[in-house]
């Protein structure tokens, strides 16, 4: 059949479907030999829907599945730097993208890909062509790029929406239309492919620019003209660069192709093959599916037997300290590396005098490919305090060069072709980092672990060597000692050195073996692809950064506090009737149960008065006292823990603070800080709110700070699918005055603060499991009254309960519950008695909900540096749901916009999500100020 009017082309974008169908779906493996299939199961059945929803008058009449073809392109000849940046595709999709094209050629459906050419120039050529011999043509797929090709009968249709891209979409898209997008294109550039672009546009900025001077030629001739300094100097000074980022942008529509569109002519498949094909995947349920269709009987599917396909563990050799071997020259590691290179995999680990890693110096460097044999590179030893005269600087001898070593280990460590296995990777590519060492592909089994197993265990690398080695490392303490006498491991004999370091390195890898089989079975790949493993460059990048903290803010706040204190302990000296140590909780609860006869005291074992914050708190709303104490410990609190604490964490070198993320830190997925803690700043309290104050940008820069709106409420509102609370958050109510409305039966036009104030202490205390109990504590009222409001509340919206009962029972079931995203977080102590069974219940009821929450800020977090990069701005901080970024003053808008749409769009396409997520912005001098 000859192409032309009244024909319909239809080209299908490959790589967009594979890559769908592997986010889209849990790990799955063939039974019979383990080879990762998930990828290709749902290609397939995404290929079988489009087949079976294309028939009637506009159906197809043409039609073709097109990919990449691996391997460079024409633009890298132009830029080498072309897509530089992409992190490779996730180990268990490789060996799915030869079966994808096996997939497509089953189904009868064309297949192309050009060598030297990208999947886009292809679809531009064939649309082209289409359009010009008269017919239609419809691409499938969301690609930006692809934009450009719209228009004169050619349109996209987002097959995961189900919505067609006119010129209208477009221009909604880039503010111009498609012959303007890779103008628009050329100036935001693209950190996805490394187009550069023009430092500081964005792509509405851009847009504003195209429209007002009708073209990127005129603009570029024109720039003169541009009143705004700094983006006039850029035009001028980047044309070059924003030239050559045209021509990368621009796509090729008139290729050489060794086919025709008449090649393209829509065929039905033909059973064998195709019924072959899903036999050999092994998918049963299409496979069934496809034959009756077709009319025919399904072929038999072998099951495999017990030994088949059960994949054998390696036969680990036995750790032996005294077998490692001490690297003291060149040929030497170079052997290590090529052992490295041979194998594609290495286990590495660092030891440092410090475990700042701003401040530590390396002192050797662990390898190992294989187990039972690891080295230690000693780079960096010094004589200890007592060995002679110039003990502590001079080195021991029988070491390399610390720059030779690293001189020959920077090309393999920063090879993709060669993967590098570490136990908390973060560290050690920090410390890299700081010797101008850019470590990738990682592995880190400190993560692996964490995705199959957060809430069983911690994922330290001695507890995780006792558990699945049956090994008990050799202690740091017997190489460092202890106390005052402790050394740095800088100064540990180097024959001592390397039976602990190396034996790291081997410990590692063994855990990395186990782990690495283990992560398909366990169906959490894509936690671990998608939500730890990228996490980390990110994280590193951030810490490293820091944020700056002004030193005088903080000291005259500490100052601040200690007066407000000494006015809280003459408060107290009164209303006691006599002076006593404030700071003695001992004191305290004699003066409350003995002296004003309070009930609801305990004491110790020791028989001393205990007051924890639970029981002043119970006493504060009817008792000035406990209320005055608790004041004192607040501030004393906040003094000790920031105020003071803070400035001893200010980098002397570079005036910022430099936190440390810990991803394991809890088990829902939530990140921990440390040294010093930035998640737990108060901010219920005005002075707390203040220390944020210290938190300051550079001159000429600007603190901006992107929060989740009521996040938790809006994944707790799909989740139990609260119809009511889904209307309100896509109607944009106030959502604690729809409550209260709703609960306590007030009109929203006569709310008042104190009635949506008590509504907001149940929508958040619900999500915790709140008791009755401790809703009255929240509010101040008599636990009764609480409990009816409590009541109330899962009477008008009974799906909350629902949501509770049922994610109970399966925590019961399976021991574990999941976010949305696949991760599972185990509550072994679910089916316990007493207090602990309750603890766990109400984990098991809020874990799905914030775990769900911290995975989107996580995702936008491993998205925003493609997203921003181009723009003047840095990712400083993540405190909950809230990202704090720091950007050039000029750049505010547009900073504010990328991160809002990455942050607001961070589900899909893996979760979608029935509310919207809505994102706050706020910008300052000051965090307080942009909060």
């Amino acid at each position: 059949m000859s192409f032309g009017k009244g024909c319909h082309l239809h080209l299908i974008d490959g790589s967009a479907f594979i890559f769908r169908a592997y986010h889209a779906l849990p790990p799955l493996t063939r039974k019979s030999d383990g080879l990762p299939i998930g990828a290709v199961a749902g290609f397939c059945n995404m290929l079988h829907r489009y087949v079976e929803g294309n028939t009637g008058p506009d159906a197809p009449t043409h039609v073709a599945v097109i990919f990449d073809y691996s391997g460079k392109s024409f633009r890298n000849e132009m830029y080498d730097l072309y897509k530089a940046n992409r992190p490779p595709a996730p180990e268990d999709l490789v060996p799915q993208f030869p079966l994808t094209r096996d997939a497509t050629r089953a189904f009868n459906i064309a297949c192309k890909e050009v060598e030297g050419f990208e999947a886009d120039d292809i679809i531009a050529t064939l649309a082209h062509q289409a359009r010009d011999a008269g017919g239609r043509c419809t691409i499938i797929s969301s690609d930006k790029d692809l934009m450009q090709l719209v228009g004169g009968g050619v349109e996209m249709l987002d097959a995961m929406k189900n919505k067609r891209i006119d010129v209208d979409g477009v221009r909604e898209k880039f503010g111009v239309g498609p012959e303007r997008v890779v103008d628009v294109q050329a100036l935001a550039g693209d950190s996805v492919d490394n187009v550069p672009g023009a430092p500081g546009i964005g792509i509405k900025t851009a847009a504003l620019l195209i429209n007002e001077f009708g073209d990127l030629e005129s603009l570029l001739d024109r720039a003169e003209e541009i009143k705004q300094p700094k983006r006039r100097q850029t035009l001028i000074e980047k044309r070059d660069q924003i030239e050559l980022s045209k021509r990368l942008a621009q796509l090729d529509c008139e290729m050489e192709l060794d086919f025709s569109l008449e090649d393209l002519e829509v065929q039905e498949p033909e059973a064998d093959t195709l019924l072959g094909f899903l036999g050999e995947m092994e998918f049963r349920t299409l496979l069934k599916r496809v034959a009756d269709q077709l009319g025919v009987e399904a072929p038999a599917i072998a099951e495999p037997s017990a030994a088949e396909g059960a994949g054998s563990s390696e036969e680990l050799a036995p750790i032996d300290p005294d077998a490692y071997e001490c690297v003291r020259d060149a040929s030497a590691l170079e052997s290590w590396i090529a052992q490295s290179y041979a194998r594609g995999y290495v286990a590495v680990d660092t030891e440092t005098n410090s475990l700042n890693e701003m401040v530590a110096e390396l002192a050797g460097i662990c390898l190992s490919v294989e187990t039972g044999s690891a080295c230690y590179v000693p780079v960096g030893h010094k004589k200890g305090a007592n060995d002679d005269l110039f003990g502590g600087e001079e080195l021991q001898p029988g070491q390399m060069g610390l720059n030779d070593a690293l001189a020959l280990l920077k090309p393999m460590l920063e090879d993709p072709s060669v993967l590098k296995i570490f136990q908390n990777a973060k560290y050690d590519c920090k410390i890299f980092k700081r010797y101008g060492i850019d470590v990738a592909p990682i592995d880190d089994t400190m993560l692996l672990s964490y995705a199959m197993h957060a809430g069983e265990h911690n994922h330290g690398m001695d507890a995780l060597s006792e558990r699945y080695l049956e090994h008990t490392p050799i202690p740091i303490k017997t190489l460092l000692g202890t106390g005052k006498s402790a050394i740095t491991f800088d100064k540990v004999p180097i024959e001592d050195a390397v039976k602990y370091a190396a034996e790291d390195a081997d410990v590692t890898l063994r855990l990395w073996k186990i782990f690495k089989q283990r992560l398909h079975s366990k169906k959490v790949t894509t936690v671990y692809e998608t939500l730890e493993r990228p996490l980390v460059p990110v994280l590193a990048e951030m810490e490293m950064h820091g944020i700056k903290v002004d030193r005088d803010t903080l000291s005259r706040m500490s100052n601040a506090f200690a007066q407000k204190m000494a006015g809280l302990e003459a408060e107290l000296y009164e209303l006691a009737g006599h002076e006593f140590n404030v700071q003695s909780p001992a004191q305290v609860g004699a003066i409350l149960f003995e002296e004003m006869a309070l009930e609801g005291g305990k004491k110790t074992k020791t028989g001393q008065w205990s007051t924890p914050a639970d029981v002043l708190e119970d006493l504060a709303a009817t008792h000035d006292f406990a209320a005055r104490v608790l004041d004192y410990r607040q501030l004393q609190k906040l003094k000790s823990t920031y105020t003071d604490a803070l400035q001893e964490h200010i980098n002397k070198d570079t005036g910022r603070v430099h936190t440390s993320y810990v991803q394991t830190g809890a088990n829902t997925g939530r990140m921990a800080s440390s040294d010093p803690n930035l998640q737990n700043i108060p901010v219920r309290t005005e002075e707390g709110r203040r220390i944020r104050e210290a938190f300051v940008s550079e001159q000429g820069k600007t603190l901006i700070s992107l929060d989740y709106s009521q996040i938790e409420l809006r994944i707790l509102a799909h989740i139990a699918e609260i119809d009511a609370l889904k209307e309100a958050f896509r109607d944009g109510q106030d959502i604690h005055a729809m409550t209260a409305s709703e609960v306590f039966g007030v009109p929203m036009d006569e709310m008042t603060g104190e009635i949506r104030r008590r509504a907001k202490a149940i929508n958040f205390g619900v999500i915790y499991g709140i008791s009755g109990f401790g809703l009255a504590r929240n509010l101040r009222i008599p636990r009764g009254e609480a409990q009816d409001f409590i009541n109330r509340y899962f009477e008008r919206f009974p799906g909350i309960r629902t949501y509770m009962d049922s994610t109970k029972e399966f925590a019961k079931e399976h021991g574990y519950v999941q976010t949305l995203f696949g991760r599972k977080i185990h509550t072994p102590e679910i089916n316990a008695k007493g207090p602990r069974a309750s603890f766990a219940y109400r984990a098991a009821i809020n874990a799905p909900i914030q775990g769900t929450a911290a995975d989107i800020i996580r995702r936008a977090m491993i998205r925003m540096p493609a997203a921003i990069k181009g723009l003047p701005m840095k990712m400083l901080l993540q405190v909950h749901d809230e990202l704090i970024f720091e950007v050039e003053d000029d750049a505010i808008e547009d900073a504010i916009g990328a991160a809002r749409d990455v942050m607001q769009g961070a589900a899909e396409p893996a979760v979608k999500l029935d509310v919207p997520l809505i994102v706050d912005a706020g910008r300052g001098q000051n965090w307080a100020e942009a909060h």
